[in-house]
């Protein structure tokens, strides 16, 4: 599956050359020229990156990025300023306040993109501990649980369930497996219990979203869709 890019830029021509540039790293694109349209579209879907410019219309770049850093939703999502504004204390306040990478215009195309690609290696590394699924977040060294930024509290039992259907986003999980890894063999028979944590799960995610994530596959087991 291609990496999803958005990128944030007003100047017509520098839009298309980000746009050619990132076709040719054979990533899929969503270009925007103001900042709240993107803003509005991360609700529907989320990206591997974002390209922000800094000098936008109605929204400085340097508060978009505020906005995107200081929301659980967002945050983990790696930002690259791509700015005419080239002073040390432009650049430093742009890393500081949690770009992930920052390079002035104007810019190299292959430079562009070896960029791109090294911070979405770091990405990588980082998200083996944070498993996400749409707007539901399992953070593995923490062992909690986001759902539309809202903490859910789960048992342990319901963290081991769900973190088991999360890794396994978009396939099937029978219920024997789920028995077999979350209760052990010597619990192998008790398959009311394993219901019985599933819909405690679903209830605690229906306190904050319509949407269903546990699906159940009748005969089979459970899903989470991707």
């Amino acid at each position: 599956m291609k990496e999803k890019i958005f990128f944030v830029e007003d100047d017509e021509s520098i839009y298309f050359l980000i746009e050619a540039a990132l076709s040719a790293g054979g990533y899929e694109k969503k270009g925007f020229v103001e900042p709240l349209a993107m803003l509005e579209a991360l609700k529907e879907e989320k990206p591997n990156l974002i390209v922000l410019d800094l000098m936008l219309p109605n929204m400085d770049g340097f508060e978009v990025l505020e906005k995107l850093k200081s929301d659980s939703m967002y945050s983990h999502i790696p930002v690259i300023i791509l700015s005419a504004k080239s002073s040390e204390p432009d650049i430093v306040k742009g890393l500081d306040n949690g770009a992930s990478d920052y390079i002035t215009k104007p810019f190299g195309v292959l430079e562009f993109i070896s960029r791109i690609r090294a911070n979405l290696r770091k990405v990588d590394q980082v998200n083996q501990n944070v498993l996400i699924v749409r707007d539901l977040q399992l953070n593995l060294d923490k062992h909690s649980c986001l759902l539309c930024n809202v903490p859910i509290e789960l048992t342990v039992k319901e963290y081991q369930v769900l973190k088991l259907l999360m890794e396994n986003a978009g396939n099937v999980i029978t219920r024997d497996r789920l028995l077999h890894d979350v209760w052990g063999f010597e619990q192998f028979a008790e398959t009311r219990s394993l219901d019985v944590h599933i819909k405690t799960i679903r209830d605690k995610f229906a306190k904050v979203t319509p949407d269903v994530y546990i699906e159940t596959v009748r005969g089979i087991g459970y899903i989470i869709p991707k």
